[in-house]
């Protein structure tokens, strides 16, 4: 009753041929959404990252330094107000 196979060997092997260039199409095409994606989020973050640079300053260093300079402009403003007096008594008794 049947003349012959309904599948040959030789139409397994092209649709196993196809079926195999079909999932490497589509692996490649996964990759390079996957490759796209990862560079849209590492452009992101690398953004993100210069937006948010490290820390260097602290409450205590910030401190320290205003007590450094409040000194330095305070022995200067001492300074400046004794040679203004030296001035005026010099400009009063001469």
């Amino acid at each position: 009753m049947v003349k012959g196979p309904l599948v040959t060997r030789s139409e397994i092997r092209k649709r196993q041929q196809e079926q195999a260039q079909e999932s490497l199409k589509k692996q490649r095409k996964a990759e390079a959404t996957y490759k796209q994606e990862e560079k849209k989020i590492a452009s992101f973050y690398r953004k993100e990252q210069k937006k948010n640079k490290p820390i260097t300053k602290t409450r205590a260093g910030e401190r320290e330094k205003t007590r450094k300079w409040n000194a330095v402009l305070m022995k200067g403003l001492v300074i400046v107000i004794l040679l203004l007096a030296i001035v005026f008594l010099a400009v009063a008794f001469i």
